[in-house]
């Protein structure tokens, strides 16, 4: 029996965010070459590339990524069935709303009827029926003229991500599962979140929202109207972006429209069962390798054969040419590159970005 793919869901469109250094993954992601753009879980597709491989079959190839000037070029590379001048360059960090914003504004001038979602350029999602019906359900709930947000079930009471607490069921045909948000809950402390999983009822907020391109923008005019504004003139003349964009409010789309507007009684979440991580760290990204790439009891990104492990668990990268070797060490990461190796504890992967901000205040690129 072949399998039939299932067809694009009608006026949606993907936007990808394509941002952020990722410093907790620091010395493999880099400014200069940020985790998006590398295959770090062994699949032969980037993090980026993933996402396309999800998204486009979604959405009928209708995408639109945002990405820094500097890894425009590298976008481009990586998608070549995406239309060049969908790569939209930003000429500074702005934080997610206005990278958001302006590929809604840019799309609800191409379709004003669209229905616009945002998903991270840098997150690894499996159980993609399921990611596709959590979407599909979303989308629902957007044609109503609300802010969708998808919820992801926590697997444990982490202190990493800010929740969704849910309301009233919507009883939106075709979103069974969709309720109203009643408000978004900042990172808990680790007592708070055991109360969270206790009762039930909230979800992580994975920053995945959908809605119609024109109901995006107007409530970001009701909360943030210049920002609002300055996007669509940006949108209707794409030659003010460099001298428009720098005097853009930065901020993020949490903070912009989803908790306001979750207290206006304007936002729904569809909770999902799909698997989700954001690979936020080390200690999540040894989870996420391929578990046949082994030597020994260590996990390997890369070429096992560059690796030799004796009596040690845990993650190592060689991408510096050397052979690494590790003795005697357990839930240790190794990662070996050409200018730089890193070795941390698995239990302190959060604190790498700490190495980051002392190269920086040395005045180390």
């Amino acid at each position: 029996m072949t399998d039939v793919t299932p067809p694009p869901i009608d006026g949606f469109w993907a936007v990808i965010p394509a941002g952020g250094a990722g410093t907790r993954l620091w010395p493999l992601s880099r400014r200069s070459s940020p985790k998006f753009l590398h295959d770090l879980t062994g699949t032969g597709r980037t993090l980026l590339e993933g996402t396309w491989d999800r998204l486009a079959p979604l959405s009928g190839g209708r995408v639109v990524v945002v990405t820094g000037q500097l890894h425009a070029e590298a976008v481009r590379a990586q998608l070549p069935d995406l239309d060049p001048a969908d790569v939209v360059a930003e000429p500074s960090p702005r934080d997610s709303m206005p990278a958001i914003g302006l590929a809604a504004a840019i799309i609800e001038r191409r379709d004003p009827d669209a229905v616009v979602g945002s998903f991270a350029a840098d997150h690894v999602i499996r159980h993609l029926e399921e990611f596709r019906e959590a979407v599909t359900e979303a989308v629902a709930v957007a044609r109503t003229g609300r802010i969708v947000t998808i919820g992801i079930t926590p697997s444990s009471p982490s202190t990493a991500f800010g929740y969704v607490r849910e309301g009233r069921p919507l009883g939106v045909p075709g979103a069974q599962r969709a309720r109203a948000v009643a408000s978004f809950v900042e990172k808990p402390d680790e007592a708070t979140a055991r109360q969270y999983l206790a009762k039930g009822g909230y979800w992580w907020n994975a920053g995945m929202f959908v809605a119609k391109a024109s109901v995006l923008l107007d409530t970001l005019a009701r909360y943030h109207p210049e920002l609002a504004a300055g996007l669509r003139v940006i949108a209707a003349d794409p030659s003010r972006l460099e001298d428009a964009w720098g005097d853009l409010e930065k901020i993020a789309i949490d903070h912009a429209i989803a908790e306001p507007a979750a207290a206006d009684g304007l936002v729904a979440v569809v909770p999902a069962t799909f698997s989700w991580d954001d690979v936020g760290d080390f200690a999540s990204l040894a989870t996420l390798v391929d578990p046949a790439k082994r030597s020994g009891d260590l996990t390997v990104i890369g070429d096992p054969a560059d690796v030799v492990g004796v009596g040690s668990t845990g993650l190592v990268a060689a991408r510096s040419g050397r052979t690494v070797a590790v003795v005697g060490l357990q839930d240790v990461v190794v990662i070996d590159t050409p200018d730089a190796l890193l070795v941390v504890g698995r239990d302190r992967a959060q604190d790498v970005k700490a190495v980051v901000d002392r190269l920086k205040e040395s005045g180390r690129a």
